[in-house]
C-alpha cells in the first residue's frame, strides 16, 4: 500500500468542477493531486520524480486525450494513465489499452472504482522507477570497470569458471580469479546469479566456453 504524500496524482480536465472535485477525492485518501487545465503542464519535472500517474479526460478542449498519451509515450514517458471518458466506444478503449492505459472509465466514474485503478497505477509506477533506478546504478558500475573486468564478467556470467576464463583470455588462473572478485566487488553483486542478473539487465555480451 502506498503511504500517504509519497506519490501524485495528476488530474487532467478542461471542467474545473469535475478537476477540483478528482483532487478532493484524492487528498481525502493522503493522496497528493495536482490539477492540470491542459496536457500542457505535464512534462518531466512533473512525470520522472517519484510515483506518478494521470487521470486523463479524453476530450479536451485543446487536445484529444488519447493523442496526449501517444505524445508522452513518444517521448518517452511511461507514466500510467487512467482515461475517464463522457463518451466511448471501442475502438478507442482499445487504442488506449495497447497505448499502456491502466483504465479506461466512464464519467461519473464510482469513485472506489476510480480509486482502485489509481492505487493499481501509482504502484505501476512506483515498481517501474525502482527498476530503471537499479538499472542505472548497475550502468554506472558497469562504467567503472576495466576493459579486462569487462572480459572477465562476460566469461563469468557465461558460466566459465576461474581456470576457463583464465584460458579464455590467455591469464593465470590467480589473475582471472582477482579480476572476478574485483568484478563482483565493483558491481556490488553478492553472488554469481546477482551479476547474471545485472548482465541480463544491461544486455551485456556473454561469452561462453567454445
Amino acid at each position: 500500500m502506498l503511504a500517504a504524500m509519497d506519490a501524485v496524482v495528476h488530474i487532467v480536465d478542461d471542467d474545473p468542477a469535475l478537476r477540483r472535485g478528482l483532487v478532493r477525492l484524492c487528498r481525502a485518501t493522503g493522496l497528493e493531486a495536482i490539477e492540470h487545465a491542459d496536457a500542457s503542464t505535464l512534462g518531466e519535472g512533473a512525470l520522472a520524480l517519484r510515483p506518478a500517474c494521470v487521470v486523463l479526460d479524453v476530450r479536451l478542449a485543446e487536445n484529444n486525450g488519447i493523442t496526449v498519451q501517444e505524445t508522452l509515450r513518444d517521448a518517452g514517458f511511461t507514466v500510467p494513465i487512467i482515461f475517464l471518458t463522457g463518451y466511448g466506444t471501442i475502438p478507442m478503449t482499445v487504442r488506449a489499452m495497447r497505448g499502456g492505459a491502466i483504465e479506461f472509465l466512464t464519467k461519473p466514474a464510482e469513485e472506489e472504482v476510480l480509486l482502485e485503478a489509481i492505487r493499481r497505477a501509482l504502484e505501476a509506477d512506483r515498481r517501474q522507477l525502482i527498476t530503471a533506478r537499479a538499472k542505472a546504478e548497475c550502468e554506472d558500475r558497469y562504467a567503472t570497470l576495466t576493459e579486462r573486468e569487462r572480459d572477465v564478467l562476460a566469461c563469468a556470467v557465461g558460466g566459465l569458471m576461474n581456470k576457463q576464463i583464465a584460458g579464455e583470455l590467455g591469464l593465470s588462473e590467480i589473475t582471472a580469479k582477482v579480476h572476478k572478485r574485483r568484478v563482483m566487488d565493483k558491481m556490488g553483486a553478492r553472488s554469481l546469479p546477482d551479476l547474471v542478473r545485472m548482465a541480463e539487465a544491461l544486455s551485456l555480451p556473454i561469452r561462453r566456453r567454445r
